[in-house]
């Protein structure tokens, strides 16, 4: 058999498992403490069609220079996150934090 041949349909066979893979990405949403309802609405929104789509979801909440103080806004946002999320993923890495971030990790069921 042909050297050049065998290897051809090497690379082939190769290439068509290749093709047949679902790669999953990490996709993140950056919130802040004073974030508003309607602009959480639609964060929301944009991470259940990241769900929908099989991507993970890392949510971010960051704060800067006194909203540290009130680190509780903050978890009611991220809980408030989680409750209409539900549905379309599961909490992979509760809400913990990291440096002035506080960040957790949705991904789809």
């Amino acid at each position: 058999m042909d050297y050049g041949k065998y290897k051809f349909e090497l690379s082939k066979k190769d290439h068509q498992s290749r093709r047949h893979q679902k790669s999953t990405q990490v996709k993140e949403i950056k919130l802040r403490p004073r974030t508003d309802k309607h602009d959480l609405e639609i964060k929301i929104r944009q991470i259940k069609e990241f769900l929908a789509d099989g991507n993970k979801t890392k949510v971010t909440l960051t704060y800067r220079g006194r909203e540290m103080a009130n680190q509780e806004m903050g978890r009611t946002i991220m809980t408030s996150v989680i409750q209409q999320c539900t549905e379309a993923g599961t909490v992979e890495f509760a809400p913990r934090m990291e440096g002035r971030s506080l960040i957790m990790i949705l991904a789809p069921k």
